[in-house]
């Protein structure tokens, strides 16, 4: 099946409040833990890392990063302020501190955090960029010495009908709004080798890529030395 884009930003109201309301835990929770054993195979942070969550929407990853890691500097960035406001109000609710910037990726590569982050990481980002190596870039570009980073992302199926499959199997009852930018980025999601691929263009030879269960891919590894 050929990649079909989808819009790159959520900003619209209906998916603000369904994606406010919906239950993630279980994802989020996995891609922490992939964190977690990243971090474990490679080495700890050190003792006060700065902490990048690129694409964080409404600071589901973000909020979970501060909880485990509470010396870090967390920094959540998303071009949709309408959903950084979902993610403020939450880290208040948590009494976190955590700082959230509205950006593109294209201005964070402008900005005052290149060369310093100990870990970046996303989740469900990939699949929205038109641009797909902006992350390898931006990732590559934020990296101190010694940084590690984290991408997890649905992985594109090989047909519709696997799309429709995938839907039925894990959002039957989910609002409508979501079932559609399921499906939708789904379609808009990237293969393994696509990304295996991309990945060595750039010289990122030590990033790997894995599969995780029928929907996922992960792309791991230390970015500098």
């Amino acid at each position: 099946m050929q990649r079909r884009l989808e819009p790159e930003l959520m900003n619209g109201d209906a998916q603000v409040q369904a994606y406010a309301a919906a239950d993630f835990s279980s994802g989020d929770q996995a891609t922490i833990e992939a964190i977690q054993r990243l971090l474990f195979n490679t080495s700890p942070l050190p003792s006060d890392p700065l902490v990048v969550d690129l694409g964080c929407g409404p600071g589901n990853i973000t909020l979970l990063l501060a909880g485990h890691f509470p010396e870090a500097r967390i920094i959540g960035i998303d071009g949709a302020e309408s959903m950084l406001a979902l993610a403020r109000g939450r880290a208040q609710q948590q009494q976190l501190e955590i700082s959230f910037h509205c950006q593109t990726l294209q201005e964070v590569l402008g900005g005052p955090l290149i060369g310093q982050a100990d870990l970046v990481v996303s989740n469900s980002l990939l699949h929205h960029l038109h641009q797909p190596d902006l992350l390898w870039t931006v990732s590559r570009a934020l990296a101190a010495p010694g940084c590690r980073t984290l991408h997890r992302d649905l992985r594109r199926p090989d047909s519709d009908a696997e799309v429709q499959q995938l839907l039925l199997k894990h959002l039957p009852l989910a609002p409508e709004v979501l079932q559609h930018d399921f499906a939708a980025s789904l379609a808009a999601a990237f293969e393994p080798q696509e990304v295996t691929e991309e990945l060595h263009k750039l010289g990122l030879n030590q990033l790997t890529v894995s599969v995780e269960d029928d929907r996922y891919l992960v792309v791991s590894g230390l970015v500098k030395s």
